[in-house]
């Protein structure tokens, strides 16, 4: 490998934010590296998935959410891989992207949203307000041996990980135990956040753990205006498919020209809805300041009564039934016979007659001449008019900020993968795949499988990319590591011939004699960068040379002589 592809290949292997966002083609790679591993595909055994065999994919995914949200937690500590600094990262990414174009996008260099973000002060909201200087985390992505493996680390009971983890395990997910076609999903990566729009029904959007169909993306909940936070004020940075990829700031994009338009086109569907009474409501539930502006009527035994439009709300939030819905009748029932008066209240619209007019007028807020209608009817009500119908607008159509559709298109050769395939046939056929695709390539890296991949790539990162191994053992010599290192359980968080990185072993307190010699070199680089360090690995044997000698055992069954030099050269042989 040259210096580039070799920069590319150790980032297939760590995997973070900066990395993903300079070579898009990882993100990708990592959801390929997913649906390799075993652990997914034992889901498929699991009782709560087997009832559902003949099931339609999209109730099989309502399943897998409830899943997700009992097995996984959502992991926002930043430094759980450790720090590295602004202009380490940025001295290593020079030839790929510009400083300003990585500031411009990136959270952890500078970038901080729309006036929203602003608003809410979205870096103090993730905690990244604290890194005003050149240090700052490293934002890294987990494979699933990584986000099961959080169960071992200190303060979890569940496994967990981060955003982008989460949503590639639910495309893993989805296309392994549910049967949704990977060319159905698409990835949707922002600065702040990673997501995934599944082609399904209406639509269903993956948010960290939860699905968000299209129906709840307009209920007016916190939860859900908390899910819409990114594609309502963020810019699309990269949407990634198993065709190829399209970057905001690549003029070159991989993914099929013609399913990257079916995405936009099925996105705005999902992100757009018809004004209805229901709708309405929902806005009111997502605006409590307007409710004061609107009352319910209803009809007791031939009389008119009336009802605040807030105490109704209030009603809701307790409540299994909710307004304007089918359930709405069983609502009204549950309020009190108190809170009715007999009198229509002066100075507020009538829901019934809105939906009326709505439904007469065939108003449509998503055009001038709609917005027009609706304002002169609520004017004589609401003072500043203009800017509720301006904002009920907005809650009915998000315009989601993507790539630009004029890109170079260049045919790649897509990852054509099906549901009907065992893992063992995937696998295969993404080896043969590896010459042609590099995405595929990538993939196997991802995985680190170190009997069919290059060490150097992985070398290369364990001894250059993993600072928390090296903060966890500060006090300790070079033979108290070794002693540290002997006392874990000497179980190795993948499986087969794939190999955790030195911080995986430092976090999750396990790992196999392999994983455990190369923590303890880099150890031993960090501290004594001057030293040549030689690692031994035979079959069942590994020994870490320098001035002294040190033993582990290993079940990984490989072979290699490594030598780390002291300008930091690797030479593998064997």
């Amino acid at each position: 490998m040259n210096s580039e592809q070799l920069e590319k290949y150790t980032s297939a292997i760590t995997l973070s934010d900066m990395e993903i966002f300079v070579f898009p083609e990882l993100m990708y790679s990592l959801v390929l590296a997913d649906i390799m591993s075993p652990i997914i595909w034992q889901w498929r055994q699991m009782e709560c998935f087997k009832k559902l065999e003949g099931k339609s994919s999209y109730k099989k995914l309502m399943r897998l959410k409830q899943f997700v949200m009992d097995e996984y937690e959502f992991n926002l500590d930043l430094e759980t891989w450790g720090l590295t600094s602004k202009a380490k990262e940025l001295k290593r990414f020079e030839k790929f992207i510009s400083s300003d174009d990585i500031a411009k996008s990136n959270a952890l260099f500078g970038y901080h949203g729309d006036k929203y973000y602003f608003d809410v002060d979205i870096r103090r909201h993730f905690g990244l307000d604290k890194y005003d200087s050149d240090i700052i985390p490293y934002w890294k992505t987990e494979t699933v041996e990584a986000m099961d493996a959080f169960r071992h680390k200190t303060g979890y009971t569940k496994r967990a990980g981060e955003c982008i983890s989460l949503a590639a395990l639910y495309v893993a997910a989805a296309f392994i135990v549910c049967g949704v076609p990977l060319e159905d999903i698409y990835m949707i990566l922002t600065p702040l956040h990673s997501q995934n729009f599944i082609d399904i029904q209406d639509g269903v959007l993956t948010n960290n753990r939860r699905l968000v169909t299209k129906t709840m993306w307009f209920n007016g909940t916190a939860i859900s205006n908390k899910a819409q936070r990114a594609l309502r004020n963020e810019n699309v940075t990269i949407i990634a498919h198993s065709s190829g990829y399209v970057h905001c700031m690549y003029d070159d994009a991989t993914i099929d020209r013609k399913a990257y338009q079916h995405f936009t086109r099925q996105l705005g569907s999902y992100l757009s809805t018809e004004l209805t009474l229901s709708v309405f409501a929902s806005f009111l539930r997502s605006n409590r300041d307007y409710q004061k502006f609107f009352q319910v009527c209803r009809e007791c035994r031939g009389q008119a009564q009336f009802l605040e439009a807030e105490v109704l709300f209030h009603y809701e939030h307790s409540s299994n039934y909710r307004i304007a819905d089918r359930t709405h009748e069983k609502l009204l029932a549950e309020v009190s016979d108190e809170d009715f008066v007999p009198y229509q209240l002066p100075g507020r619209i009538r829901c019934d007659e809105l939906e009326e007019f709505i439904k007469k007028q065939k108003v449509d807020v998503r055009n001038s001449q709609g917005r027009t209608a609706l304002r002169k009817y609520i004017e004589p009500v609401i003072s500043d008019a203009q800017r509720f119908v301006d904002e009920l607008a907005d809650f009915v159509h998000t315009e989601a900020k993507l790539p630009a559709l004029d890109k170079n298109f260049i045919p790649a050769n897509p990852i054509q993968i099906h549901v009907d395939q065992s893992r063992e046939q995937i696998i295969d056929y993404l080896q043969q795949l590896r010459g042609s695709n590099s995405t595929a390539d990538l993939a196997f890296y991802a995985y680190r499988d170190m009997e069919t991949c290059d060490w150097a790539p992985f070398i290369k990162a364990a001894i250059e990319r993993n600072p928390v191994s090296i903060q966890i053992v500060d006090s300790m010599s070079a033979e108290e590591v070794h002693t540290w290192l002997e006392q874990m359980n000497n179980i190795s968080i993948y499986d087969g011939k794939h190999l955790a990185q030195p911080d995986e072993v430092a976090n999750y307190k396990t790992g196999d004699g392999l994983e455990k010699a190369f923590l303890l070199a880099n150890v031993i680089r960090q501290r004594d960068p001057e030293q040549d360090i030689k690692i031994t690995v035979d079959n069942n044997s590994v020994i870490v040379r320098e001035k002294h000698e040190y033993r582990f055992v290993s079940a990984k069954d490989l072979g290699k002589q490594i030598r780390i030099s002291a300008t930091g050269a690797v030479t593998i042989a064997g």
